[in-house]
């Protein structure tokens, strides 16, 4: 299993962008404070084991006119109009030994991956029930902490998202995307070489093409001015998928989710640029 320092990296995005619940022109310019959560998340997708782990961790926000930390976006915000965003976006997930699974057992670790690069974000417009439409299309390189950040392939997920602000005080996001990976990446996942093999797991070489469909949903309620509790789930699905006959693809839809609480301890009187 990769380091704590790692899982943090990889999943606080995630719990950054469920963080916020007020309207984009109250938000401050920065804000510190703590945030704990569990996870639960497929291995890879196409397994039926998964990896479980809890984080407590500091977190800062900082909502610049072009430097964001914010919204799981991390530097420099390139270009922003009303309807057009570009920014440099950031990702993650859990590693996995290969001997905490059995598919993988014997074979070398997924150590745990962090992503960035650029991503375009469209305002497609309002939606039903006071919500509004919102597509992204993000390009990410994809590297290994458990190695030094070595590189581990490419990877772009269009996205198309339900967003609606205020709920009886929650917020809530869905949204649906396919994730596609080049030969490095989709490798990563699925290749068996030779020296791996076994009665049930032949040699395989995995090709570039779509690695899974994901259906997310994200959910945040402010208990307080404090205080933020929050939960996202995601559904992965390889039914299509360009190695989903690969021997280390056991079945076809697996689950993330998590829950977590966050503490905000400062924040600028200053509002963010936006």
């Amino acid at each position: 299993m990769a380091a704590s320092w790692g899982v943090a990296l990889a999943v606080l995005p995630a719990a950054i962008h469920a963080s916020e619940t007020a309207p984009a022109p109250a938000l401050p310019l920065w804000e510190i404070g703590g945030v704990a959560f569990g996870v639960s998340q497929q291995a890879w997708p196409g397994s039926s084991e998964t990896v479980r782990q809890g984080l407590a961790l500091p977190y800062l926000l900082y909502r610049g006119p072009w430097l964001r930390v914010d919204r799981s976006s991390f530097g420099l915000r390139a270009v922003r109009t009303s309807r057009f965003e570009l920014d440099i976006g950031a990702s993650g997930s859990f590693g996995t030994s290969g001997s905490d699974t059995q598919a993988r057992r014997g074979m070398p670790n997924l150590g745990t991956r962090v992503e960035f690069g650029p991503r375009g974000k469209w305002q497609l417009g309002p939606a039903p029930g006071g919500g509004r439409w919102q597509a992204e299309l993000p390009l990410r390189g994809v590297f290994d902490l458990s190695d030094r950040l070595a590189s581990r392939g490419l990877a772009i997920e269009p996205e198309i998202s339900y967003r609606l602000d205020d709920l009886a005080g929650w917020r809530l996001s869905a949204g649906l995307s396919a994730l596609w990976g080049d030969r490095r990446l989709t490798g990563t996942f699925y290749d068996v070489d030779a020296a791996y093999t076994t009665p049930t797991r032949p040699a395989y070489q995995a090709q570039a093409g779509l690695i899974a469909w994901r259906l997310g949903l994200t959910a945040t309620y402010r208990l307080s001015p404090d205080w933020r509790v929050f939960g996202f789930g995601r559904l992965d699905s390889v039914a299509g998928a360009a190695n989903e006959d690969s021997p280390l693809v056991s079945q076809r839809t697996g689950f993330t989710g998590g829950v977590g609480l966050l503490w905000t301890w400062k924040q600028s009187a200053r509002p963010g640029s936006d």
